[in-house]
């Protein structure tokens, strides 16, 4: 008989009771960190834990005092939002001596503090490992120096470490994203695109300094979620005569009418002497050499700050989360672990594991082994590498390959930021490969209306940070117009269609994959991206635009608090879109701080809406001002927007006050996020590599033809947990609810407890799912190409 899971149980099993949970925020500050310090305490506190705050870092658990004080419920309301880290961070050269460890050792003691949750650096990790390391021995001096009792060495025998990585650079190996990255990203992407107006209306070029000293990360994402023209990063440098390859590159630009040059530099950028590349050594290059209006802009520390991202609140709340978990679990002969996210899913790692490994891709570039410096940052940042130089660096014609095949890419269904993104990608992907790209306007409307011109490498220009859809797209199905479709097909020879979309374009593959047995015309590769706000597509776990509008709810949702700030108690009632899926109402939920949310796969009744009211009736009662209640458009046919607003009203009547706001399409407007940028250009690059591949796999050499008719060849390429797979959509049929347009079952259900125990509601929460304590591996496993989300 199977042995049980040990680990499938849920979380009233495990408790922190007797337990005293301390966490602190050190090194250099990072958006998001507020949302991981508010997610230990309540996490802490709900499992019957202990909690208390370390205020200014290490030099607060050295001075001890009021530096280090217990935290409530209450005291981590209303932080959710804001940038920085509200208890504090300092760095301190105290603690880094056996003096000032022993000092902070005795301030944990007294409080019976022996589980520390750190945030922060490499550097901040490794102090406290060493603290750890240290700790038995620490005691043993207190105990001599009658600091404390003999029986407080055995009670507070091991000190447990849990690690969680803040830092905008994204510079600690072993997790794909850092807290605070993202953030940064979307200042340096706000600037970028303001920037890009100015230096159009001038015909300048702007060299932009991005942070990253020795890590090249921000530099190299931004570089690629914004078209840069060049970009220079510590861990490759250029090769030797790069300056010349630079202003050709900028000339060969400008003559093909782009009317600006943006160049960015990461602030640690070196040649291949290890000397610095400095902005001001670039503008005297580019005005010396080409005479170009040139300016210089520095960041500075705008990437640290304003309001941290919906990736980050929710990449810092599952990470808080899973620390408290990881602590719980722990036991003497635990290393000090770091939770890190892999794909999309947690992971825990030793400490100093990655930490070594950090510092070897330091020692790598130190050395100059600059190829094995960009393997050691992980696939993640080898495959930034790769797509930014497949995208920005057109190779002469003379070089590319000639594979006669004409590949059609078309979007289906309703705009979703990042489309044009991944439009823009496969365009210049497969010019590269060697094959003619044609562009369809309007979707399969357009297809069968005969909307098809060819598209070229300058054409989609630009087209990176552009919302919406620029090739327009349409919620036409291909069934009733196939043989006009089959017949554009043979007339513009197409052998491949890249189809960009949501739930309807994978009802149109299906609907191809059919017509393949009367029309020959079908029996070509065929890819889908996903591409839909609503996240509803089977056979993946995040689709293009649904980020933006994770933000676009999040920033609202933002406003919308702040604007009852000093007035009476207030509750508002959200309605998100998502059609049946309520992706945008439990996500967006999560990183604005909600109180419910309210959703079609998770049934209701009036008992539960009334068991909400009184929540919050009692929470408004002791502690907060401020409610918030999210609402799917179609959770429910009779629990509407108006009725949960009215019973709200009613029911909270003398005690709180209801405002209710419908989202609608701003959810699906605006520029797209650096993550969809990002996303849509990498997957939308793999996907036209797979049917480059295909087409040469297919292709009958005595027909002259392709030919492709099994299941394999016609795919989604999606994300799941921590894998990039095509999927043969025939085989995603019995995944998929058609009558309501979802999966059967979707991933972020797992992340609603957590939502509700944020609330403070008592409530199950499975962690069979938690992560488990893995290996750094020098190269990661194959399975982690899904790092090419971010």
């Amino acid at each position: 008989m199977a042995q049980p899971d040990s680990k499938k149980i849920f979380f009233e099993n495990l408790s922190g009771a007797g337990k005293a949970i301390a966490v602190l925020t050190s090194g250099g500050d990072a958006q998001g960190m507020n949302a991981a310090v508010r997610a230990v305490v309540r996490m802490g506190l709900y499992v019957g834990a202990k909690v208390y705050f370390i205020h200014e870092g290490y030099q607060g658990m050295v001075d001890g005092g009021e530096n280090i004080r217990e935290a409530t419920w209450e005291s981590v309301s209303s932080m959710l939002q804001v940038g920085g880290t509200v208890i504090g961070s300092a760095r301190c050269k105290e603690f880094r001596s056996h003096e000032g460890r022993l000092k902070a050792a005795h301030n944990l003691v007294q409080r019976g503090i022996t589980n520390l949750c750190v945030i922060g650096g490499d550097g901040s990790l490794t102090g406290a490992n060493l603290f750890r390391e240290e700790w038995s021995g620490l005691l043993g001096e207190l105990v001599e120096q009658g600091a404390i009792e003999e029986d407080s060495v055995q009670k507070y025998s091991a000190l447990h470490i849990v690690g969680m990585v803040g830092s905008i650079d994204n510079d600690f190996c072993g997790t794909d994203m850092t807290i605070g990255t993202d953030s940064a990203l979307h200042r340096i992407i706000e600037v970028v695109d303001a920037i890009m107006t100015t230096a159009q209306s001038h015909q300048r070029t702007f060299v932009l300094e991005v942070m990253g000293r020795h890590c090249g990360y921000l530099a190299l994402v931004s570089a690629l979620a914004c078209g840069a023209d060049w970009v220079l990063i510590p861990e490759m440098p250029p090769e030797d005569g790069w300056e010349e390859k630079m202003c050709q590159k900028l000339s060969a630009n400008r003559a093909g009418m782009k009317r600006l040059n943006i160049i960015i530099v990461a602030e640690g950028a070196i040649d291949r002497s290890n000397k610095a590349i400095t902005t001001d050594y670039i503008k005297d290059l580019v005005v010396k050499c080409l005479g170009f209006d040139t300016r210089v802009t520095i960041l500075g520390h705008v990437q640290r700050g304003g309001t941290p991202s919906a990736f980050d609140r929710i990449l810092a709340s599952r990470m808080g989360v899973e620390a408290v978990l990881a602590l719980l679990e722990t036991t003497a002969n635990t290393p000090a672990c770091v939770v890190s996210l892999c794909g999309n899913q947690s992971v825990r790692l030793p400490l100093m594991e990655c930490v070594q490994m950090t510092q070897e891709v330091q020692k790598a570039m130190d050395q100059k082994r600059f190829e094995e410096a960009v393997k050691l940052r992980g696939r993640s940042f080898e495959n930034n590498l790769r797509t930014y130089k497949l995208l920005a660096h057109r190779k002469p014609e003379s070089e590319l390959p000639t594979s006669n095949f004409n590949v059609a890419v078309l979007n289906v269904g309703a705009p979703a930021a990042g489309m044009n993104a991944a439009v823009r990608s496969a365009v210049r992907v497969g010019i590269s490969e060697g094959h003619k790209m044609f562009a369809v306007s309007d979707g399969f409307e357009g297809f069968y209306k005969g909307q098809i011109k060819e598209i070229k490498w300058a054409d989609v220009g630009g087209w990176t940070g552009q919302g919406g859809s620029l090739l327009g797209t349409k919620r036409t199905l291909p069934a009733k117009h196939v043989d006009k479709i089959a017949e554009q097909m043979r007339m513009h020879n197409i052998n491949a269609l890249l189809v960009i979309g949501g739930f309807e374009a994978f009802e149109s593959l299906l609907q191809l994959f059919d017509a393949r047995a009367t029309y020959e015309e079908f029996c070509i590769p065929m890819c889908m991206l996903p591409a839909t706000i609503s996240n509803n597509v089977p056979g993946t776990d995040l689709s293009i635009g649904a980020d933006t509008a994770l933000n676009a709810i999040v920033e609202t949702c933002d406003r919308i608090k702040q604007s009852a700030s000093g007035t009476k108690r207030r509750v508002f009632i959200i309605e998100t879109m998502g059609g049946y899926c309520g992706y945008l109402a439990s996500v967006g939920g999560l990183a604005a701080g909600a109180d419910a949310a309210y959703i079609y796969e998770e049934s209701f009744d009036i008992r539960d809406l009334q068991a909400n009211v009184e929540h919050l009736t009692e929470k408004m009662k002791t502690s907060i001002q401020r409610g918030l209640v999210l609402r799917n458009e179609n959770c429910n046919d009779n629990y509407t927007t108006d009725f949960i607003y009215q019973l709200y009203s009613e029911e909270g009547r003398g005690v709180f006050d209801c405002r209710k706001n419908v989202l609608g399409h701003m959810q699906q407007g605006g520029a797209p996020s650096p993550f969809d940028r990002n996303f849509g250009t990498k997957i939308s690059a793999k996907a036209m590599q797979w049917i480059t591949k295909k087409l040469s796999e297919t292709f009958r050499q005595d027909e002259g033809r392709v030919f492709a008719n099994s299941e394999d060849t016609c795919c989604l390429l999606g994300m799941r947990r921590r894998a990039l797979v095509f999927q043969p959509v025939v085989q995603l049929k019995g995944e998929t609810d058609f009558v309501h347009r979802i999966p059967q079952e979707q991933w972020w259900l797992k992340l609603r407890p957590l939502m509700k125990i944020l609330a403070k509601y008592k409530t199950s929460y499975d962690v069979s799912d938690s992560g488990q304590l893995e290996h750094v591996l020098r190269t990661r496993p194959k399975e982690s190409d899904a790092s090419v989300a971010m």
